[in-house]
């Protein structure tokens, strides 16, 4: 695999952890609770598609692109009569660097190192056709430098997200198809990803039924060796797509962004905050054979 896009599978499991205590932590997950919203899935897509203002739920469910519409649309519009986005992405943004700090204090000076590189590749990566990518990146001017490294890995994040729904558009895969083969590969929970994303029974079958008349998944639902062989190929587009983000960086600059990430990525990992099997998809740093960026993330 080139320098770029092996190390782009790299900057996804040192930075995905970074952005997902938001959904992990006890503190970010009554969000939406605390703010009068309807549970934890109304505070999600209300927080998650903040930045892009108060959207209606057709184009928040594009955007997301692996929830089932109706799920999303019993959160939005709704929760835009509640809370404004401005509010819940201050909220959103604070708890987040809160839970960070609780679990390294010391994490303020190792932001000192990480925000210079981390900021050179969003600012230098285009916005094009990366719509959650292009509405993080006006949010990294956080005065908190704590804030501002979770905000800018959560940037990272969408960019990376935003690539691999277009791979997935590109391979003709629909979101629930998309969830299924994630499932089917073993690269996400089987037994809680359907309803965790508002598909039904009938949804998730039907999906499963095209995949198998594809020859990506057997009459058992496992992905077949062709269908092994597309999730990877989806995996390593993604990776082409994401090594955008570090071309800006020499590649000792790259490599040291990710020597100094490592270190903080493993004492976030140790306080069990982030669980294993997970919904984001997100391996162990030590699995020999990770994959990256699934669209089944929180």
């Amino acid at each position: 695999m080139p320098f770029m896009e092996l190390h782009a599978r790299s900057l996804w499991l040192l930075t995905e952890p970074l952005h997902a205590v938001c959904y992990f932590d006890d503190g970010c997950r009554a969000l939406g609770k605390d703010l009068g919203l309807k549970g934890f899935w109304m505070g999600y897509f209300a927080s998650r598609t903040a930045p892009l203002g108060a959207v209606e739920p057709a184009a928040a469910t594009a955007v997301l692109g692996v929830f089932a519409p109706g799920m999303v649309a019993r959160a939005l519009p709704a929760a835009w009569s509640v809370v404004s986005p401005a509010h819940a992405l201050d909220e959103r943004g604070s708890r987040a660097a809160h839970a960070l700090r609780a679990i390294d204090p010391e994490l303020e000076r190792t932001a000192a190192g990480l925000l210079p590189p981390l900021r050179t590749i969003v600012d230098e990566a285009p916005a094009v056709a990366r719509p959650l990518f292009a509405a993080n990146r006006a949010l990294c001017d956080h005065a908190d430098p704590v804030e501002r490294l979770w905000q800018l890995a959560t940037t990272v994040r969408e960019f990376r997200g935003d690539a691999h729904l277009a791979v997935l558009a590109d391979e003709g895969l629909d979101g629930c198809e998309a969830l299924v083969l994630a499932a089917a590969s073993g690269r996400v929970p089987r037994d809680t990803m359907r309803q965790d994303r508002g598909w039904s029974e009938e949804e998730w079958a039907a999906a499963a039924d095209r995949l198998r008349a594809r020859g990506l998944v057997d009459a058992q639902g496992e992905a077949t060796d062709h269908g092994r062989r597309e999730r990877e190929r989806i995996e390593v587009a993604t990776d082409r797509l994401a090594a955008r983000l570090l071309r800006p960086l020499p590649e000792t600059a790259a490599e040291e962004l990710l020597h100094t990430l490592e270190p903080l990525v493993r004492r976030l990992l140790a306080a069990d905050v982030l669980p294993f099997p997970n919904p984001i998809g997100l391996p162990h740093l030590d699995d020999p054979a990770p994959g990256g960026g699934d669209p089944a993330d929180r």
